[in-house]
Order: C-alpha cells, then sequence, then structure tokens
C-alpha cells in the first residue's frame, strides 16, 4: 500500500497538467472511489489518501476539480468529521482541506447553509483545536484566519425582484 501511495503522488504531483485533465474528464468516477479511501479504517491509508486530496486541491492545475470538490456538501460534512478522528494527524490533514471550503469566497448556498448552522460549534471547535500546535506559525495564523472568516459569516441578504 505504502508503495502504491509514492507511485499515485508521484503521478499526481509530477504530471500535473495531464492528471488535472485527467481528474476533471473522470471526477465522478474517481472521486466516489477516492471517498472510500478517506472512510477506510485503514490508518495509513485514510492518512495519506487525505494528504493528497490536500495537495490536490492546492495545486492551481487542479482549480476545477477543487472547485468541483469544495461545492459538495456531503465532502464538507466528511471533512468535519475527519476533523474529529481520533488520530490527530488525520484531524490535522482534514483541517488543511476543510480550510479550502471555508476559504472559498464563492461558496454555494448548501456550503454556507451547514457551516452557517455549526457556526458556534465550529468556533469553539477550532478554539481548541489542536492548540499545542502553538509554535506552528502558519498553522496557528490559518486558524486564526478560518475563526474569524466562519465568526463573519452570514446569509446573503434577500434579493428584491
Amino acid at each position: 500500500a505504502d508503495h502504491f501511495h509514492v507511485a499515485e503522488r508521484d503521478l499526481l504531483t509530477t504530471h500535473k497538467t495531464g492528471c488535472a485533465e485527467f481528474l476533471d474528464k473522470n471526477y465522478d468516477i474517481i472521486f466516489v472511489e477516492y471517498e472510500k479511501l478517506l472512510l477506510t479504517e485503514n490508518y495509513v491509508t485514510k492518512r495519506q489518501s487525505l494528504k493528497l486530496l490536500g495537495e490536490l486541491m492546492l495545486d492551481r492545475h487542479n482549480f476545477n476539480v477543487m472547485i468541483k470538490y469544495i461545492s459538495k456538501p456531503e465532502h464538507l460534512k466528511l471533512m468535519m468529521n475527519l476533523l474529529k478522528d481520533e488520530s490527530r494527524n488525520i484531524q490535522f490533514e482534514a483541517f488543511h482541506v476543510f480550510k479550502i471550503f471555508v476559504a472559498n469566497s464563492k461558496k454555494p448556498q448548501p456550503i454556507l447553509d451547514i457551516l452557517l448552522k455549526n457556526q458556534s460549534k465550529l468556533i469553539d471547535f477550532l478554539n481548541t483545536f489542536q492548540t499545542d500546535r502553538a509554535d506552528d506559525d502558519r498553522f496557528r495564523d490559518e486558524k486564526t484566519y478560518l475563526i474569524k472568516h466562519i465568526r463573519d459569516l452570514k446569509r446573503p441578504e434577500p434579493t428584491e425582484t
């Protein structure tokens, strides 16, 4: 399994343009199967799959794939559940995918609804999330940004017709 993940990571992160096109074209098939990797009981598979997902989502070549992924409420719910995984490392990797949902300035209404519904719980959770990483400036800054961003979320004003 470890050799597969190394080969998978190399393929997806070295041949970025071709892989981005492939992922975009086959999105539905790939991500239905990929979700199984994120839900597995196998720690190594889950952690490596989550880490790779975060890398893929943050790579500009995969912009279309990222937008599709972060537009699906079931993916946000999965990341919110993985933030509470028993493994701190899996929580940490889930954080890096979760932040993409929150940082998206053009959230679809279902995503915004979930974040608003859980707004106070998310803020409370993030305030106590992995506080022992205080020496990690980047993580601390990202967490602070997310808390502020979630706190500032509001329902859009109804438009008059």
